[in-house]
């Protein structure tokens, strides 16, 4: 049997496949359908299984990666969506909380909202943050509700009343009326999916998963159907943001929680991947097509964060913290009004894609830049199926930017890649350094079909010593996807003083959730003895704004001393300072329930006639400084690149999904999991 994971990405749709008898592991890629994803996915299955030959009926499981809630917010190609919500705070959604990111720019603008002004409707009614009903809900506001949504063709609706995390009874009351007077309206109720404080982000993100809903419904319906259709008998799971795995009608019920699915899949791999080779400490370096995409991993554990935004509006749900940018393989070099280059955050994507490519690309790109300076193959890539024009990329950064700044055509293109590695460096300093982490003590896990090639420039840029290219690492994100477990998050808001007294109230909280989260791992078909319990307090000192997390054992019998040590030890770490005897207030209470997979894999092994002399395909004239001649570089193909030996760069590593480009003076080897280990980074700069 067989387990393939799927990664739906702007430019390529990448694929991973299991063998469930020996671990083997095989990798495939095909160009994406940005129109409908689900056809790429299907065709590049189909086309995966046929070429070595294994039977459809045999794939025991599915997992994909997919950015269709992301890109339906960011295009506005969402549902039309209604909020409904308590009287007098149908303004919250507009107002926000006011923050500017650059204090001086008066030229940023906030988005707008995604529910119109005519569209958000109030209801009397009014619970108190304790919980008690002060004001009983009008249902019949609901029924001249119903009126409207009907006359403004409504698909979706946002239910969010001021503190239903505390009672939900408003919203579910409200939830039943509009079910029984509009059965094909998709409603979100926030107490359903948010049970947790902060007025505007639990309505922003209640909104968020109304708008993506119906779209996102009918992909996960179409691509279920065609891959049965095909003649696979197992529904399809996806990945959501915090990088567990969920079935279809999960999602369906909360697709703002895919908004990050296809890169938490890239951070959760890397966590693997960085274990087997002997790294703890890593910075994930995902290049794709359109985006570079960059998180860290401490002490082999990927960091988590429930505040962030998908296209600038805020979504609070759990999700590995991932820093994403504009700069990939696609993203356009061009010249601003002042007669400067600047690269990105525009992309060619997949369509009509880099000029190189042949598919009526007409912008320069960094992919473009590659190829000009030979880092890239300029004959053919993805295993000689993509032709490359050489000559069609020459010619557009000729014209279009090297004879505006009056430079040759190799400055030009070295002048894109600096941009680009720059903008990726800052990426990467924005989630290590700026946090307090030293990256001298960090490992560069590159991946993506272009993180290899810009990996060690951005290694030395960053400070970083040492850079791991995995196997086939343009699939990355679906192999992460194969070692998921099934999860979802429960949150109960608590909100109060914590002491020696009220401690087994709070510590109650987790009966509640696991019961919550056993139903829902039952749900899933998971096995009682498969199931984990993942468990945080979210807490603070009373008169701060913010909460840190401290992590409570799935059996521990905790006790409120060993709580407050713990919490001092947390906020010391994250702020630098703690305060003894200072009160601490309890804001949430989190579980994660995981249901776990099983994870047969074999350690790579290299063909019995490995060797660097078998190994290398042709020699290439490189240009890695325009102001020295083109270095005479080998070409090897990493599939024939024998285990443990130490070769000195430069050189060039190509295969299926990616080229790895090492610079002069670098130090590099395959090791047993067949990870190239890159070390010297310094010294090749």
């Amino acid at each position: 049997m067989y387990r393939i994971g799927v990664d739906v990405g702007g430019t390529f749709t990448d694929f991973t496949l299991l063998n469930e008898a020996d671990g083997g592991v095989l990798f495939h890629k095909v160009s994406s359908t940005p129109s409908d994803p689900s056809r790429a996915i299907v065709s590049g299955m189909r086309e995966f299984l046929e070429l070595h030959g294994f039977a459809a009926s045999d794939v025991s499981f599915v997992g994909h990666g997919t950015t269709v809630a992301t890109n339906l917010t960011i295009e506005r190609k969402g549902a039309r969506t209604a909020l409904i919500t308590t009287k007098g705070f149908r303004d919250v959604l507009e107002i926000g909380r006011q923050t500017r990111p650059n204090l001086y720019d008066y030229q940023i603008q906030n988005p707008k909202p995604l529910v119109r002004r005519k569209l958000r409707f109030e209801v009397e009614e009014r619970i108190l943050a304790d919980g008690t009903v002060q004001t009983p809900i009008r249902l019949e506001d609901l029924d001249r509700i119903v009126e409207a949504l009907k006359a403004e063709k409504v698909e979706a609706a946002a239910i969010c009343f001021l503190h239903s995390y505390r009672n939900p009874e408003h919203e579910c009351a409200a939830e039943a009326r509009l079910r029984e007077a509009m059965p094909g309206l998709y409603i979100t109720r926030s107490s359903g999916l948010l049970p947790e404080f902060r007025e505007f982000e639990r309505m922003s993100t209640t909104v968020l998963n109304a708008y993506a809903g119906p779209r996102m419904q009918s992909y996960l319906d179409s691509m279920a159907a065609e891959v049965k259709e095909m003649g696979v008998t197992v529904t399809p799971y996806t990945i959501h943001s915090n990088g567990g795995l969920m079935s279809i009608p999960t999602v369906r019920q909360y697709p703002v929680r895919t908004c990050l699915s296809g890169p938490a899949a890239g951070v959760v791999g890397s966590a693997g991947v960085a274990r087997e080779a002997g790294f703890e400490n890593v910075v994930t370096f995902d290049v794709g097509g359109t985006s570079t995409d960059v998180s860290i991993i401490v002490d082999g554990q990927p960091q988590f964060t429930s505040n962030r935004t998908v296209a600038d509006y805020p979504v609070k749900t759990p999700m590995i913290d991932i820093h994403v940018i504009g700069a990939g393989g696609g993203s356009i070099a061009w010249m601003d009004d002042a007669h400067a280059l600047k690269v990105g955050p525009q992309s060619a994507g997949a369509v009509p894609g880099p000029v190189a490519y042949g598919r009526g690309g007409e912008q320069p790109t960094v992919t473009d830049a590659n190829v000009i300076l030979h880092r890239l193959s300029p004959v053919s890539l993805l295993d000689g199926k993509l032709d490359v024009q050489a000559e069609a990329a020459h010619e557009t950064i000729r014209t279009r930017i090297a004879e505006p700044l009056g430079i040759g055509v190799d400055d030009a293109a070295t002048g894109i890649l600096r941009i680009a590695n720059a903008n990726m460096g800052r990426a990467i300093r924005s989630v290590s350094t700026e946090r307090g982490h030293d990256l001298s003590q960090f490992a560069l896990m590159a991946f993506g079909g272009a993180g290899p090639i810009h990996a060690c420039d951005v290694a030395a840029e960053c400070g970083i010593p040492t850079v791991i290219i995995p196997r086939e690492p343009g699939t990355m994100c679906a192999r992460g996807i194969l070692l998921s477990e099934i999860s979802l998050d429960f949150v109960k808001t608590y909100i109060d003083l914590v002491d020696a007294q009220t401690w087994p109230d709070l510590i109650g909280l987790f009966s509640e959730l696991r019961k919550e989260g056993r139903a829902w791992l039952a749900s899933e078909q998971v096995e009682a003895r498969m199931s984990r319990f993942q468990q945080v307090i979210e807490a603070r000192y009373v008169g701060q704004n913010f909460e840190v997390s401290v992590p409570v054992e799935q059996d521990e019998a905790l006790d409120y001393e060993t709580f407050v040590s713990r919490f001092s030890a947390v906020h010391h770490s994250e702020y630098g300072y703690s305060i003894p005897g200072r009160a601490i207030e309890v804001v949430n209470c989190r579980l994660k329930a995981i249901g776990l997979v099983p994870r047969p894999y074999n350690l790579f092994e290299a063909p019995e006639d490995a060797s660097v002399e078998a190994a290398l395909i042709e020699r290439r004239m490189i240009c890695y400084d325009p102001r020295e001649a083109r270095a005479d570089t080998p070409v090897y193909s990493r599939a024939k690149l024998p285990i443990g030996d130490s070769l000195l760069g430069p050189a060039v590593i190509e295969e299926m999904s990616s080229t790895t480009l090492i610079p002069p003076g670098t130090r590099f080897h395959v090791d047993r999991a067949g990870n190239i280990i890159i070390t010297n980074i310094r010294m090749s700069q």
